[in-house]
């Protein structure tokens, strides 16, 4: 199940139950766009669930604070790892806060959203 305003509208706040499978990260098969389960860099016991924006060796824009649309970064994913997002800016914790993650800390991509009903080219 999923929970928190970072990634709507493409997930809803509360109960979202999610489908994932747990092989494409270790073969190497997630690109941007993929919806990922990541184990938190900051509390290994929470999972998150995010947009992977960019793989190793891609820059990356982003605003420092969403409101401010002036103060920008520009940075390179390092190798080893992506950086992710949530849907929401204004409401995600993510890479624009703790950095790019390493790839190890991908535990699986999500596939669907099974309730409510939501699959394939939907998230």
């Amino acid at each position: 199940m999923v929970y928190g305003s970072s990634m709507m509208p493409t997930l809803n706040l509360v109960g979202d139950v999610v489908l994932s499978e747990y092989i494409s990260h270790r073969l190497g098969k997630v690109s941007p766009g993929d919806v990922v389960l990541i184990q938190s860099p900051e509390n290994p016991k929470k999972t998150l669930t995010k947009r992977i924006v960019a793989m190793e060796d891609e820059t990356v824009s982003f605003s420092v604070d969403p409101s401010d649309g002036d103060r920008s970064r520009t940075v390179v994913v390092p190798k080893g790892h992506v950086w992710i997002q949530g849907d929401n800016s204004y409401a995600s914790h993510d890479s624009r806060h703790f950095g790019p993650i390493p790839y190890g800390l991908i535990q699986g991509k999500v596939r669907c959203r099974v309730w409510p009903l939501a699959c394939a080219g939907s998230l």
